[in-house]
């Protein structure tokens, strides 16, 4: 360019500023919701620049707007900008402490830029922010996941070599997937395609591991990160994971290893620890405690805590658990022996972290109903994590949680204490016998629960026997038609003479996914991907279903009114509801439900859901 054609580029250029922007024109009159709409719509549509100018817009109007820094980040990190990136993440967290998707975005741009302390930090945060529920699909999203599970795919029904599969580079690409560790020691992974990939890197660790002494080599620290996280991830889903013979006699002569080094004092590299408990709770091991007196690098501190410290804290809680009602019933005893060998669920993340985050920081204010004072009982809580919900929620409410499993009231006591909860009082008793205990509830939840019993509606009975009148009641229970495919798996089991022992559950679900495409629906549960899980959808020893017209006549018989069902996850169900009923739908009646459930028999896959309440005298 000559210096004539730069004076007339400069003029263009000066008559362009002194002109108002043809955009700022056409988008004056916007909201800044319709602005942050457009926004999105241009950047998917790949228009980077007017997106960038739509969100300097908003934030001229407001400068904290979280969404719209969000978005420049995610243009400034597609560009290769990281630094520009962190800084505009980081601002949209300072207005925005609990967006997930900001931290799992911010996360990236510090480990593009090797600060991988601070990546790990956030991909933590997001994940216990609400990041665990997309996380499977985050990682598959990974080029290097992607690849290995395209060659698993391609050669599948044949199983893999470990050469083939991870090549000349060995396992250490996936060891630097730094958000893969962290999901592995944030929550179950539901996916078969990843459970098959984690599966075949148990085994190469296993044979790493073994060779250490062999090749006197230093073992990379993000091998043994990755080795302690795929640890935690084994023991969150009680090794579930199917493991060949020569695999587990492998296995099994490295931890017999491990604990003649224990007691001979002698020297225990952190990969071998890490990989012995990738197949073994080092809790249920002799002298594990004496591990605990040993030091050990950051790598393996994980994998210390969720399988030595926490069990040994659960161990202690378990002493200061009352029994309110002995467990007498036959039925009663098989059901808390199979949850006190599988406490379940094994949550790790509270789904109510952000909405916590908020009402501490005094973003959200409780209203008149979650302030109230109030009696509210659990019966069947489990491992805590609806009666933690509950108290979150109403933290001005006394709550009374009880079951069956002292284990898993010991884990619900140590999880209450770690979030400082003071308004839950656990104890052990069998549903069955509560109307011994003299005290009433201005609100009962029993969820996914009483169809375990060995008579579901004398148990029901008991819990309305302790509801105050005008009180509120929640029920979950499994819906006949829905749980078809439930039947039809118990069946197979059945002919199949599968026990509910590990080995037995291993090879059943081998089985389910080798069949995938019959089995979607067992496969695409969360229950599937753990033992304790599996166990408690497959293989209960107490199972009952019910149709909603039974469901109508215990509330009649029992003077109970029913006000709703919870509120569905796909909000085309209602729609269909509706439409099924027009000008009629009565979203209160049990017998319109009872008709759309014949035409829709998924839609209580999961169970019914559902609120009564108890007539005023």
């Amino acid at each position: 360019m000559n210096r004539k054609e730069r004076r007339a580029a400069n003029k263009r250029r000066d008559e362009t500023a002194s002109r108002p922007n043809a955009l700022t024109l056409g988008t004056a009159g916007l909201s800044t919701a319709d602005l942050a709409a457009e926004a999105s719509r241009s950047y998917r549509s790949g228009r980077i620049n007017q997106a960038q100018e739509i969100c300097r817009q908003i934030l001229a109007r407001e400068p904290a707007h979280v969404q719209s820094l969000n978005l420049l980040g995610l243009m400034a990190q597609a560009s290769g900008d990281h630094r520009g990136a962190v800084k505009t993440f980081a601002k949209a967290i300072a207005s925005d402490e609990v967006n997930a998707a900001c931290h799992y975005n911010l996360g990236n741009s510090y480990q593009a830029l090797g600060n991988r302390t601070k990546a790990i930090a956030h991909f933590s945060k997001a994940l216990a922010l609400g990041m665990d529920e997309k996380a499977v699909a985050f990682i598959l999203q990974s080029p290097v996941i992607s690849t290995y599970v395209a060659r698993i795919a391609g050669k599948r029904p044949l199983p893999i070599t470990n050469v083939e599969l991870f090549g000349t580079e060995g396992i250490a690409p996936l060891a630097n997937d730094l958000f893969l560790r962290c999901a592995m020691e944030a929550t179950t992974l539901v996916s078969v395609q990843l459970e098959l990939l984690l599966g075949y890197a148990r085994t190469e660790l296993l044979r790493i591991a073994g060779k250490q002494s062999e090749d006197d080599d230093e073992i990379d620290d993000d091998i043994v990160a990755f080795a302690s996280a795929l640890a935690v991830q084994c023991f969150m889903n009680e090794y579930v994971y199917v493991q060949s013979g020569a695999e587990s006699e492998l296995a099994s002569g490295m931890r017999d290893r491990l604990l003649q080094d224990l007691a001979s004092e002698t020297a225990i590299s952190p990969l071998t620890l890490a990989v012995v408990a990738a197949y073994y709770p080092l809790h249920a091991m002799p002298m594990s405690e004496a591990l605990l007196r040993r030091n050990w690098p950051a790598t393996v501190a994980g994998v210390l805590r969720v399988q030595l410290r926490e069990p040994l804290e659960e161990t202690s809680e378990r002493t200061g658990i009352a029994t309110l009602a002995l467990i007498k019933n036959s039925v009663s005893v098989e059901v808390m022996r199979q949850y006190e060998e599988n406490p379940y669920p094994r949550w790790t993340i509270n789904p109510l972290n952000a909405f916590a985050a908020d009402r501490a920081r005094g973003r959200t204010i409780a209203g008149a109903e979650q302030q109230a004072e109030m009696d509210i009982l659990i019966a069947g809580c489990g491992t805590g994590l609806h009666a933690i919900q509950i108290a979150q929620v109403y933290p001005s409410a006394r709550l009374l949680a009880v079951d069956i499993s002292l284990p898993s009231l010991a884990y619900a006591r140590r999880k209450t204490r770690e979030l400082g909860l003071r308004n839950i009082e656990y104890a052990q008793a069998d549903i069955l016998e509560l109307d011994t205990i003299d005290r009433t509830f201005d609100s009962i939840e029993s969820v996914g629960v009483l169809h375990h019993l060995a008579e579901p509606t004398i148990g029901w009975r008991v819990l309305v026997s302790l509801l105050r009148p005008g009180g509120t009641m929640r029920i979950g229970l499994y819906s006949n038609l829905a749980r078809r495919i439930i039947v039809e798996a118990r069946a197979r089991i059945a002919a199949r003479a599968y026990r509910a022992a590990a080995d037995d559950i291993r090879r059943c679900r081998q089985e389910i996914i080798r069949e995938a495409e019959h089995w979607k629906m067992l496969v695409g549960a969360r229950d599937f991907y753990s033992m304790s899980g599996c166990r408690d959808l497959l293989f209960n020893v107490m199972e009952h279903r019910f149709t909603i017209a039974e469901i109508a006549a215990f509330l009649n018989e029992n003077d109970l009114s029913f006000l709703a069902f919870e509120p569905f996850d796909d909000p085309a169900v209602i729609e269909r509801f509706h439409k099924k009923f027009p000008g009629v739908a009565d979203e209160a009646n049990l017998d319109q439900w009872s008709r759309f459930e014949t035409d829709h028999p998924e839609t209580f896959w999961g169970m019914y859901v559902f609120t009564v309440r108890k007539n005023a005298c």
